[in-house]
């Protein structure tokens, strides 16, 4: 077994002849091209997580129909994984430090698998809230030692391609959960869509705990020390925004279903608009990344925050005019969707800039922030989804304002030494 150590997603290998033999000899990528594979496996893992985070959007209705609760109270199965995966994140990587990797992440499959099984089978919401907490504790082990685990699986020329394979997993299948959750309950009905998860994540633990080769734990990091990059004005400036700009995002997304019934769009066709709305948000995410190399991450997040609150503002004022123009809402979906999720790439770049030896925490922190801006838009949706669509995507359009508003007043403060917009 080679001596690797995994920190903030960095592998080092033994050196000296010896060690060099050793890590020929084990590394996966030198046995018969299993690292590639594993990478895919991995990435399989993310995918998972992220479906489970929001496939109960897409049949929310059925859900809360089956339960005999309000849609708005079914909503908060969406909002407490959301907040249970912000605050077990930290806690879990501090805890979890010391355990070996192979079976960090079979358990933490195999909980997520489990959990999503209990959902599927939850009698009333009672059950069915604290399977997502079991959900969420299952996905926040799993995703950030799969990022750091696929740096150690291949060619060091090939580590930022499996990184990029692994996170991707996690970015498509969030953009495109509410459409598969959709498809998937109209045909098989919620419970069965759920078991689907749970099968996947069960299929996956079995590929990593066969495939995966054993990787020794990381050294402890106390969780004090994890928080401490907080004391950095610039980064206390930076991540309100990334909680503010996905509470806009999800304010209208777990709602998704009656909102775009409010502009015409039947159930039927509801999984295409939302397959609209995923495709925007890949392409969002990718050209974000080329984007603020460019131009910086400030004018794109501009322009992110610009495209999210038209794209809501206009769905809003068809809703209010019960005018049916089913090309203009995919169009609009799809701004939505650009606007939502082009704001990871710049955010993690100012955050990295402005703190850069601490660059692992700092994006940790990030995707705590993310979740918790998930779970307050959620909940922000449930509130409003009862005064009905048109209050919903208002809030939605002066969230993303607020959002563009803050960053305005902040781009100063959060730009440390260095300027965030220097490529």
């Amino acid at each position: 077994m080679p001596n690797v150590s995994i920190m903030g997603g960095r592998a080092t290998a033994p050196t000296g002849r010896a060690g060099r033999a050793r890590a020929a000899h084990h590394h996966p990528s030198r046995q018969g091209g299993l690292g590639p594979v594993l990478v895919l496996v991995l990435a399989m893992g993310t995918f998972s997580v992220g479906t489970d985070a929001f496939v109960m959007a897409g049949f929310l209705p059925s859900t809360a129909a089956d339960l005999d609760i309000s849609t708005a109270t079914a909503g908060q199965a969406v909002t407490v994984f959301a907040a249970a995966y912000a605050l077990l994140s930290p806690l879990l990587a501090t805890a979890t430090a010391r355990a070996p990797r192979r079976a960090l992440l079979v358990t933490a499959l195999l909980v997520l698998g489990l959990a999503n099984l209990g959902s599927a089978l939850a009698p009333n919401f009672a059950l069915l809230m604290a399977s997502r907490i079991a959900a969420a504790a299952g996905a926040a082990a799993f995703t950030p030692n799969a990022g750091a685990v696929a740096a150690t699986l291949v060619r060091p020329e090939r580590r930022a391609r499996a990184l990029a394979v692994v996170i991707g997993g996690l970015t498509i299948a969030t953009a495109l959960g509410v459409p598969l959750g959709d498809l998937a309950g109209h045909w098989l009905g919620w419970r069965p869509a759920l078991a689907l998860v749970a099968g996947l994540c069960l299929i996956t633990a079995i590929g990593v705990a066969l495939l995966l080769p054993a990787l020794p734990a990381n050294p402890p990091v106390p969780l004090r020390t994890r928080l401490s990059v907080l004391g950095n004005p610039a980064v206390r400036a930076i991540l309100p925004l990334t909680v503010l700009g996905m509470a806009a995002a999800y304010t209208v997304y777990a709602y998704s279903v009656p909102a775009l019934s409010a502009v015409g769009i039947t159930p039927s066709a509801t999984v295409w608009v939302l397959a609209l709305y995923g495709v925007g948000a890949v392409a969002g995410n990718l050209a974000a990344g080329y984007a603020t190399d460019r131009w910086g991450s400030v004018r794109v997040l501009t322009t992110g925050y610009l495209t999210m609150a038209t794209g809501l503002g206009l769905l809003g004022a068809l809703a209010a005019a019960h005018t049916t123009s089913p090309v203009m809402v995919g169009l609009l979906a799809m701004a939505w969707g650009a606007g939502s999720w082009c704001q990871t790439p710049p955010q993690q770049h100012r955050l990295i800039a402005v703190a850069p030896h601490e660059a692992p925490l700092v994006v940790a922190l990030n995707s705590s922030a993310i979740y918790v801006g998930i779970g307050a838009g959620t909940l922000l949706g449930g509130l409003t989804v009862s005064l009905g669509p048109t209050s919903m995507y208002a809030a939605a359009t002066a969230l993303a304002i607020l959002a563009l508003t803050y960053l305005l007043a902040t781009a100063g403060r959060a730009r440390g030494k260095k300027s965030e917009d220097t490529p």
